[in-house]
């Protein structure tokens, strides 16, 4: 069994690179609490025994993990899930209702993905999804909570990366587990002024009026720290949610300045390399700008189709 890169915080939360595009790209988090535990994302099928490690590195027995929440069903986040519950004979998934049909049935959520990435693209980055059986399914409700041995978890819908995304509220750590719904922060790229932080456009659902919602909900429950699953614990979130505000307007902006070019994606993609290089001066980045570019590439890919995306559905609107 391969090894995993695990990062413990306090509360019983750590971190573990699901070993998805490179290191430090993609985390899910396990939860413990008086030897019951929960896993919150799951990477993909290839990320599952990386996650098993981790349970053996915490002394978790499989036995007593109790949910898998999985914040939405892009397959960076909820692939493995179906395969990691075959190993977790008591853990139920905790799905948006949106998105627990999806895992039920997953042919529309690999054909969109293979509409994004291609066939043989796909295979290597996902190797399939497993359906999940919906005995073992529960559709979360917005503000339903959990308890794992006692501990309080809030899950709450924030829609505005997908429209079957939740995050989840932790009072004991006085943390939110935000998936893409609080932006994207890698760790290369912080600064002795902080996190450097962007929003996520991904396809197919961005919207940025219910994306300016979530960050503002996530902040309502005055958190300490965010916990993301790219790249997990961002602390000093006022500021955080403010750059993202930022973001998301600029994104806007940037999209329709971009709308009548062709082709369009790859304008809007050139547009965020450059706005992603003038952030990261203003944030006082003073390393090797072409490897800071080099972190944020799929990111750059991702966000513009997902750009694209929301011109050509407001484009339909508009009509």
């Amino acid at each position: 069994m391969p090894e995993a890169l695990v990062t413990q915080f306090d509360h019983g939360v750590s971190a573990v690179d699901t070993d998805y595009v490179r290191p430090f790209f993609d985390a899910a988090h396990l939860l413990v609490e008086q030897g019951r535990a929960a896993f919150i994302d799951t990477g993909t099928r290839y990320s599952v025994p990386l996650l098993l490690d981790a349970l053996d590195q915490c002394d978790i027995d499989r036995a007593d993990v109790d949910y898998v929440f999985v914040t939405h069903v892009h397959l960076d986040h909820a692939g493995g899930a179906g395969d990691l519950l075959s190993h977790l004979p008591n853990a139920k998934a905790v799905l948006h209702p949106r998105g627990a049909l999806h895992m039920v049935d997953p042919a529309k959520l690999v054909a969109g993905t293979i509409g994004v990435y291609g066939k043989k693209r796909f295979r290597e980055m996902y190797g399939g999804v497993t359906p999940i059986d919906p005995q073992r399914i529960i559709s979360v409700e917005d503000g339903q909570e959990f308890s794992v041995a006692g501990r309080a978890l809030e899950c709450f819908y924030t829609e505005g990366h997908a429209r079957h995304h939740y995050c989840m509220h932790d009072a004991a750590s006085r943390s939110v587990f935000t998936g893409d719904s609080f932006g994207v922060s890698y760790r290369e790229l912080d600064t002795d002024q902080g996190a450097f932080i962007f929003p996520s456009s991904t396809p197919i659902d961005f919207n940025p009026e219910e994306a300016h919602k979530s960050v503002d909900r996530i902040l309502s429950y005055e958190p300490d720290a965010a916990y993301l699953t790219h790249y997990s614990r961002v602390t000093g979130l006022e500021k955080l949610a403010a750059d993202l505000h930022r973001g998301i307007d600029k994104y806007e902006a940037l999209a329709l300045e971009h709308a009548g070019n062709d082709p369009r994606e790859a304008f809007i993609a050139s547009a965020l390399i450059y706005y992603y290089g003038m952030e990261l001066q203003k944030h006082g980045f003073v390393g090797d700008m072409n490897e800071a570019l080099s972190v944020v590439d799929f990111d750059v890919k991702i966000n513009a189709q997902g750009l694209d995306v929301w011109l050509s559905r407001r484009e339909k609107q508009n009509r």
